[in-house]
């Protein structure tokens, strides 16, 4: 029996823009899609990226003195029912998934901040600076933070029928998605003589414990997931019938060169100075005293070639592979400064004869 021959799809080239920050901030740009799979493929990923991404944050606490939120501690200046609503502030970090804990006991006139807490290895607290409260003279405020991990938010879970508890512990609405906002908007592009492409620009917001690479990687990971369980029949190979298209055909309209060797990051990107990474102090040193200036001199190294670097160490290493991976880099691309050069030179002649 001769088997059937599908159309192939048109298969979108992802970059992301030169708004994006590493850690918080990222403008995806994914082009050409076909005729109205912008808005679908926008709407889907965004209401999973909003409540499908995991987080840890605090579900309950113990505070020393005291077994109901409306209470009050002698020398806190802030009543419970404050301090709690500071404490969902608080910003946790943990890359292994799990349950953990956190202690803060401090006394005396002083502002208490996160940066007072002692947490479990596993978890780390990124906005150190958030107050918590503030301390009189006689103030002292001794409270174990009960952290754990989940999908969206999740109302505080009061054991039923029991107001207090035996070990005086009060239970926090928890708001584990690590994402605060996200926007996106579709444009038309241009294939060729075609003009109606969709491209997709998403605009993804996080509090910094997952980079907004990570929060598509995941969010793509969870729908693919949940649409596979809506297949019967054997899957339609779409991916061998159809072919990326070719960068140089998409009009670069409101965006930057997408696909090549570059890996779908701006050209002009890899010329720029490190500095533009926003790398921490001594990473930035380092690399700046080993002779490593632009984005290009970076991502060429290996792994072994920067633990090579003076001072520089597995620590540092880590933190500029999560940095360049929010930028849709790594090490080892091996990208030719004359190539670059090169396609910036063309992109300008192409720009100077339309």
């Amino acid at each position: 029996m001769r088997k059937k021959a599908y159309q192939p799809l048109t298969l979108p080239v992802l970059s992301w823009g030169k708004s994006s920050s590493p850690k918080t901030k990222g403008e995806l740009i994914a082009q050409p899609l076909e005729p109205g799979f912008g808005i679908t493929l926008g709407n889907a990923l965004r209401r999973v990226m909003l409540a499908a991404v995991e987080g840890a944050a605090v579900t309950s606490v113990i505070i020393k003195g005291v077994n109901n939120e409306f209470s009050t501690i002698k020398g806190v200046i802030e009543d419970i029912l404050s301090l709690v609503l500071n404490i969902k502030g608080i910003i946790i970090k943990d890359d292994s998934g799990t349950p953990g804990e956190m202690r803060l006991k401090v006394s005396g006139e002083r502002t208490v901040t996160v940066a007072d807490i002692v947490a479990d290895e596993h978890l780390e607290l990124l906005n150190k600076d958030h107050v918590l409260a503030h301390l009189a003279t006689d103030g002292e405020l001794d409270i174990t933070f009960f952290v754990g991990v989940g999908r969206g938010y999740l109302p505080a879970q009061w054991p039923s029928e029991i107001p207090l508890q035996p070990d005086d512990r009060i239970f926090v609405d928890a708001m584990f998605s690590p994402v605060k906002r996200i926007e996106f908007h579709v444009e038309k592009t241009r294939v060729g003589q075609n003009i109606d492409y969709d491209k997709l620009i998403m605009r993804i917001d996080t509090n910094g414990t997952v980079s907004p690479t990570e929060v598509v990687h995941y969010s793509t990971s969870v729908l693919r997931t949940q649409l596979e369980h809506f297949m019967h029949l054997e899957e339609i190979p779409f991916n061998e019938i159809s072919q990326p298209s070719d960068a140089e055909s998409i009009s670069a309209e409101g965006g930057d060169e997408v696909g090549g060797p570059t890996g779908g990051v701006p050209v002009d990107f890899f010329l720029k100075s490190i500095d533009d990474l926003e790398l921490s102090v001594r990473a930035h040193n380092c690399l700046e005293g080993a002779g490593i200036k632009k984005v290009i001199d970076l991502v060429n190294l290996s792994d072994d070639d920067t633990l090579k670097i003076k001072n520089f160490g597995r620590k540092s290493l880590k933190e500029v592979k999560e940095v360049l991976s929010g930028f849709g880099l790594k090490f080892g691309m091996n990208v030719k400064e004359l190539d670059l050069k090169k396609a910036l030179k063309e992109k300008a002649e192409k720009k100077g004869g339309s």
